[in-house]
């Protein structure tokens, strides 16, 4: 599903994905057109039965064929099913396959996506993407896909059979089937729908975006005694959502309402036809052929209700693979084209310039920095000023536009993604643990770790006295029988995950950030036992945290703006000066009686 695909019918592309259970969905279209075909045979039997009842009316006795024209319905009737069932059979197993083989590539996708484009995105919106669009394909191929084949054999069937008994009656029914599709045509068929249905996708999506950062924010809301009016953006995303509902709704009354009418409107013509024929002389076998239209046209609207819902799902599927390929056409974090080994751990920026996308100006503006193997630095400034997009560079979150980030004299690009995970370990101020054991959570960065290995950093982390209240110790499941940890306790196992790691360059994203005053003693403990002989590069609001870093680099508006060690900063009287006097400022308020 690449560009090129975009403009092939849809069913193709899908099948493109199937590999050879594509044979299946090819099945499944052979064998709803031959249970379209058995489904109309038992009308025809119906009619036969009808029109020898009237034939020999009053004297019924003389009816012989009854029975075998009633056991020959039932039996194509059960016939036409069975063949529907399997058809169904080889759908379902065409669309499993499919979606299967869509959702893989996109899962393999995202773990080759930058991981910013996926933090920029939001994982929810790619998880809802991924899911609710195989989802649409998927019922797609296993019911409207039979469903659309038996609603266009079936037309063809139902004209000859409408024109073969009367062909006058015929004609009148198929005008109200022209009118019919003519009025469904207008309504569900067009670059009108296609962008209602595009917009519709666009709106529930980001209201679900919302939502998942809504519930993140819970505890902050719950605080504050605020509402989910205080969410603004949630709050504009479900009113979008309503508006876009309201109005798509109410601009479909009318064509629906006529369409109801005009497809329902077989036994109004029906009856008045009958009623002109019984004012004068008609023979029986004109009212024979009248009983079968009475019993056929309703199939009709069946018939044209599954084609209206294939027709919308034509363009739901299509806006589903849109979306698909929005995943799909990220572009990647390519792989060192020419693999270099870093002489050291050394970091290095000349002339880094980063702009996100959309965005107005560069978040990063001409950035050069070097920090020695084995150094420790902080990075510090107003919010916004690029400290986290800098550290984010370094184990290529992004790509840098213009200029060159080198970690011991190598290009970061140049080194294979595999060996720069192991030489870049990430804490950020709100680290994620799984819903598994503490001793999975921890091996996850190693997943060849013994036992031994795994109790040891936890003991460097200061995580003794964590693993020691658990029920079942490092084997207890976060999560399981009310057992959760604190976020200055997640921080520490996550500490002992990166220590277990053991990479040479260390960044520390506001790593205690939600650390309340004892855990950020035994977290700040914790980084002193993993920084030892490590580059460390620490980002940090808290200055106390950063005072006997090796240098400070102050970041404001994408640019260094100073830089030097604690004491010297403080001494010019620049940015630095005023954000650690404020700082003192904070720690020493206190409420007065």
């Amino acid at each position: 599903m690449d560009n090129k695909t975009k403009k092939r019918p849809n069913l193709l592309t899908l099948m493109d994905n199937a590999g050879r259970f594509k044979y299946f969905t090819v099945g499944a279209i052979v064998l709803s057109a031959a249970s379209a075909c058995l489904g109309l045979v038992p009308f025809v039997y119906i009619w036969k039965i009808v029109n020898e009842v009237l034939s020999v009316a009053p004297d019924f006795a003389k009816a012989e064929n009854i029975e075998d024209y009633g056991f020959t319905a039932v039996k194509y009737a059960v016939n036409a099913m069975c063949v529907y069932f399997c058809a169904l059979a080889c759908s379902h197993l065409g669309a499993f396959r499919t979606v299967a083989n869509i959702r893989e590539r996109c899962v393999a996708k995202v773990l080759r996506m930058p991981l910013g484009h996926i933090e920029t995105e939001g994982s929810g919106k790619i998880r809802k993407i991924i899911i609710d669009s195989t989802d649409a394909m998927s019922n797609y191929l296993e019911h409207i896909l039979p469903d659309r084949t038996v609603g266009m054999v079936t037309p063809v069937a139902m004209i000859a059979l409408l024109m073969y008994f009367d062909w006058r009656i015929g004609l009148l029914c198929i005008a109200t089937i022209v009118v019919a599709f003519l009025i469904m045509y207008g309504f569900m068929v067009g670059p009108s729908l296609k962008r209602d249905i595009l917009a519709y996708n666009v709106a529930l999506e980001n209201m679900t975006k919302e939502a998942v950062e809504y519930v993140r924010g819970i505890p902050v809301v719950k605080t504050f005694g605020q509402s989910v009016f205080s969410f603004k953006k949630l709050k504009a995303a479900i009113d979008t959502y309503e508006i876009f509902s309201v109005s798509y709704t109410r601009r479909f009354r009318i064509p629906m309402t006529a369409y109801t009418v005009v497809i329902n409107s077989f036994f109004a013509m029906l009856t008045a036809v009958a009623l002109w024929h019984g004012s004068g002389a008609a023979s029986p076998e004109f009212f024979s052929n009248l009983m079968f239209y009475i019993i056929f046209t309703p199939v009709i609207a069946v018939i044209f209700f599954k084609l209206m819902h294939s027709s919308e799902a034509d363009m739901i599927v299509e806006n589903s693979l849109l979306r698909i390929n929005s995943v799909l056409d990220v572009e990647e974090m390519k792989d060192a084209e020419n693999p270099q080994t870093p002489s050291d751990y050394s970091v290095e920026f000349q002339n880094v310039k980063f702009r996100y996308k959309d965005a107005a100006r560069n978040a990063l503006d001409g950035i050069s920095l070097t920090i020695p193997s084995g150094g420790h630095v902080a990075f510090v400034g107003p919010s916004g000023g690029g400290k986290t997009t800098s550290a984010s560079l370094v184990s290529r979150f992004w790509d840098v536009a213009e200029g060159r980030i080198l970690i011991g004299g190598v290009d970061v690009r140049n080194i294979p993604q595999a060996r720069l995970s192991e030489i870049v370990s990430f804490v950020f101020q709100d680290s994620k643990l799984m819903k598994t054991s503490i001793l999975d959570n921890i091996k996850m960065a190693k997943p060849t770790a013994t036992d031994a290995e795994v109790a040891e950093v936890l003991q460097r982390a200061q995580c003794t006295d964590i693993i020691n209240r658990l029920p079942d110790g490092v084997n207890t499941v976060i999560g399981s029988r009310g057992t959760y940890l604190s976020g200055g306790e997640q921080q520490r196992i996550a500490i002992a995950r990166v220590m277990l790691r053991n990479a040479p360059i260390l960044i520390l994203d506001e790593a205690t950030a939600f650390a309340d005053p004892e855990n950020e003693e035994k977290v700040l403990r914790a980084f002193n036992e993993m920084s030892k002989g490590k580059t460390v590069i620490k980002i940090a609001h808290r200055l106390s945290t950063v005072v006997d870093a090796d240098a400070i680099f102050v970041f404001k508006e994408g640019r260094i703006v100073e830089s030097g060690k604690h004491e010297d900063l403080v001494k010019q009287q620049g940015i630095y000066s005023r954000m650690w006097n404020e700082y003192q400022k904070s720690v020493e308020w206190k409420i007065e009686n």
